[in-house]
């Protein structure tokens, strides 16, 4: 073994530092991991980007479509606040008067001599309904007797926003007891001409009724005032020989009696006036339209007084 070679392996025995070469060739090595372990880092980061991309669209995707929900929602409700309230004209007259006192005493001595004191309706609600009626038989013995029957009803209308206002409620009752009043049964030469000079609107039927008692002159005249309906009914009749009475006679006091009742209605509400708009319906016209009228119907003063007849 030569010197050199004996040199090179003690050096390597004893752990020489290795030569400049050397430590260049570790730098290598260290170099190549370095680069293999970046190479590995970018490439997860790679994979990861595209979920992290993905995230974030869904993110913004969600975010857009609340912003439009809310967008929608706000124009919906500014849409609804926007709507105006639907209302209606309030009803003139809050109140109708005890239908027993809306007649003096020198009328009520003409059109019902004999009669003591008047036989109140039953009412359900006051304020709205109301019916009052008077007897009287003028009995001469065997000369015969004179028969007279008079009722008044009154019936108030509220103002509803489903139904329309209390007047126009009111206006199409007078209609149908207007109605009722020509279509009795048995009922002869009848007559209907409007009263001139009574609230809104006012209408006289007047008929001949023939019953077993005698021959009865029948007097049905109905008015509105303003949200109020009056039907005033007043017949009367000749019995055991007796002389009927005239037509004409009873329809003149019954046109005075319904000027008083009108009259009373405007005072109980203090002359009465137009009403300001309402939004809201009352208590009294929650009751349905069909059932409010129908009932009043159902116990028309004109029938009750061709039944009394």
């Amino acid at each position: 073994m030569s010197e050199g070679t004996m040199q090179r392996a003690v050096k390597r025995d004893l752990g020489a530092p290795p030569t400049p070469f050397g430590q260049w060739g570790n730098d290598r090595r260290d170099q190549r991991e370095q680069r293999a372990r970046g190479l590995r880092r970018a490439v997860v980061c790679a994979a990861a980007v595209p979920v992290m991309l993905i995230a974030a669209g869904c993110s913004s995707d969600s975010g857009s479509g609340d912003k439009a929900a809310d967008d929608s929602s706000t124009k919906s409700s500014a849409s609804s606040s926007a709507s105006p309230s639907p209302t209606v004209q309030a009803a003139a007259y809050k109140s109708i008067p005890d239908a027993c006192k809306v007649l003096g005493k020198k009328t009520l001595e003409d059109l019902a001599p004999k009669a003591k004191s008047g036989k109140k309706g039953s009412s359900d609600d006051a304020s709205t309904r109301g019916s009052c009626s008077w007897s009287s038989l003028d009995n001469n013995g065997v000369k015969g007797s004179q028969f007279r029957w008079l009722n008044v009803s009154l019936l108030r209308f509220e103002s509803d926003v489903t139904r329309g206002s209390g007047e126009k409620l009111a206006q199409g009752y007078f209609e149908t007891q207007v109605q009722d009043a020509k279509s009795v049964s048995g009922a002869k030469s009848l007559k209907s001409e409007p009263v001139a000079g009574v609230g809104d609107q006012a209408t006289a039927v007047r008929y001949d009724l023939k019953k077993k008692e005698g021959s009865f002159k029948q007097e049905t005249v109905v008015a509105r005032v303003e949200n109020v309906v009056v039907t005033l009914d007043y017949n009367g009749a000749g019995l055991a020989g007796e002389k009927t009475p005239s037509a004409d006679t009873l329809n003149k006091l019954a046109q005075k009696a319904i000027k008083e009742v009108v009259a009373a209605v405007a005072e109980a509400n203090d002359g009465g006036g137009a009403g300001t708009p309402s939004s809201a319906p009352s208590k009294s016209a929650s009751k349905s339209p069909s059932g409010s009228s129908s009932k009043a119907a159902s116990s028309s003063p004109s029938k009750s007084a061709a039944k009394k007849s």
